[in-house]
């Protein structure tokens, strides 16, 4: 269970390999000890994510995750909560693309559509299973901003992260009943391995500073949160730009 202090006893990543998850488990590992299920494809990238959060005083068990394989889920689900409840599920996978092959390309469309949105929703039903089942677990959708206004630049990208988006936030009013939560985050541009070699956007942030804000808001129960915090009033004012004022924007 969650403690007082907003604290998990478990955390299941899945999508473990990623910058932003494991900046939320060690910070998570901060408050005291700390199982992580780590759900990833095996490889040397993995192996070192579980070598990253032992050093950060992480009890870590590894097990098998492809985010393009929606039929798995369900099962690496079930597995991650063998031997105690899941307290915090965090969704961190997920592929940023080539924008301009996103819509040229049918096969770089799929891998968009497949790994951010049908995986996406895929694991969202098995987590809500495992929520309903527990009576209690806080899932954490690492959505993006990109979701929020369709834009030249990433396209294809933001339709995926949209669809992802809603569903989470669906999610979130389905499983209040049963004692579950969703908390959706919207980040700007991170500096992370996904993004390398971009140039970086007006506000970017590091995965640690998404960290932070992510155990600060599973804590205090917010459903919704903009990192950095100023991006929710950028992107209210995107939102209601008339169209041909928003396309000469250089984003």
């Amino acid at each position: 269970m969650i403690n007082a202090l907003g604290s998990p006893q478990k955390l299941l990543l899945l999508g473990g390999t990623s910058d932003i998850a494991l900046a939320v488990a060690e910070r998570f590992a901060q408050a005291g000890p700390l199982d992580v299920v780590l759900a990833a494809r095996p490889s040397e990238r993995r192996d070192d994510a579980v070598s990253r959060l032992e050093k950060a005083g992480c009890t870590v068990r590894a097990v098998d995750f492809d985010g393009r394989d929606p039929r798995s889920h369900a099962h690496t689900v079930e597995v991650a909560a063998e031997g105690g409840d899941v307290d915090v599920a965090v969704v961190a996978f997920g592929v940023l693309g080539d924008p301009e092959r996103a819509w040229t390309d049918v096969d770089e469309a799929l891998e968009l559509a497949e790994t951010n949105y049908v995986g996406a929703v895929s694991s969202g039903v098995a987590l809500g299973h495992l929520v309903r089942r527990q009576g209690h677990g806080v899932v954490v959708a690492l959505s993006s901003v990109a979701g929020e206004r369709p834009r030249r630049s990433n396209f294809v990208y933001g339709s995926t992260k949209a669809g992802m988006d809603v569903f989470y936030t669906g999610l979130g009013e389905a499983l209040r009943e049963h004692g579950g939560r969703v908390l959706v985050v919207r980040p700007g541009f991170v500096r992370s391995k996904m993004t390398e070699g971009l140039e970086a956007a007006p506000l970017s942030v590091t995965p640690a500073e998404v960290a932070e804000a992510v155990v600060d808001a599973v804590a205090s129960g917010d459903e919704q949160i903009w990192v950095p915090g100023q991006m929710r009033f950028v992107m209210s004012a995107l939102r209601h730009l008339p169209r041909p004022v928003f396309r000469r924007l250089p984003i």
